[in-house]
């Protein structure tokens, strides 16, 4: 940068690079004002409450939660190897979910179960499908079964068993229903 006798050019600059910094914070939303600074203040000591804590009537069965069951132990390793007719590799549990894998040496297999909500979203999604549900009857309060998997509800907890193989369908319905049955018996 060259300077000039009056020294105007690097104030110019400044001027410049000052106005294109405003322009770059343009349409870019402003934090809300508080009106009041001491309503933003964290208050660290709580206020007692003069109200009465809720009374809760005891429910006479548990409703299990999602948190509660472990859907590994709903279906072992073992049983999911013998679902899906191969061995597998170990569960992956992540959160409501257990996944067993086939190797990657083959064949293609996998056992997923899913709890709660999950569960249920997969049988209403496959409902609006048009899927061919079929009841299972004394298997939870409520069951279907289709291609592939196997859907329970047992006191207010959804349960889906869905099973991944290269082969007829049709063979894999018995299996499924037994593994329903197993884990249904454990919730």
């Amino acid at each position: 940068m060259r300077w000039t006798r009056t020294g105007r050019r690097p104030v110019l600059l400044g001027v410049v690079v000052l106005a294109m910094t405003g322009l770059v914070g343009c349409g870019q939303d402003a934090p809300e004002a508080v009106a009041d600074p001491q309503a933003a203040q964290v208050n660290p000591v709580a206020e007692p409450t003069t109200e009465p804590a809720p009374t809760q009537t005891p429910s006479p069965t548990p409703t299990p939660t999602p948190a509660a069951v472990d859907p590994c132990a709903l279906v072992t390793a073992e049983e999911a190897a013998h679902l899906a007719g191969t061995p597998l590799n170990p569960a992956q549990r992540v959160r409501d979910t257990c996944t067993y894998t086939g190797p990657v040496t083959g064949p293609t297999a996998q056992v997923e179960v899913y709890l709660g909500d999950g569960a249920k979203k997969i049988l209403d999604i496959d409902r609006q499908l048009g899927h061919e549900l079929k009841p299972l009857p004394g298997i939870g309060d409520e069951a279907y079964a289709e291609d592939g998997a196997a859907f329970f509800q047992k006191s207010g907890l959804w349960v889906s068993i869905r099973l991944v193989r290269l082969n007829d369908p049709a063979e894999n319905r018995k299996p499924l229903e037994e593994a329903a049955r197993t884990a249904a018996s454990r919730v």
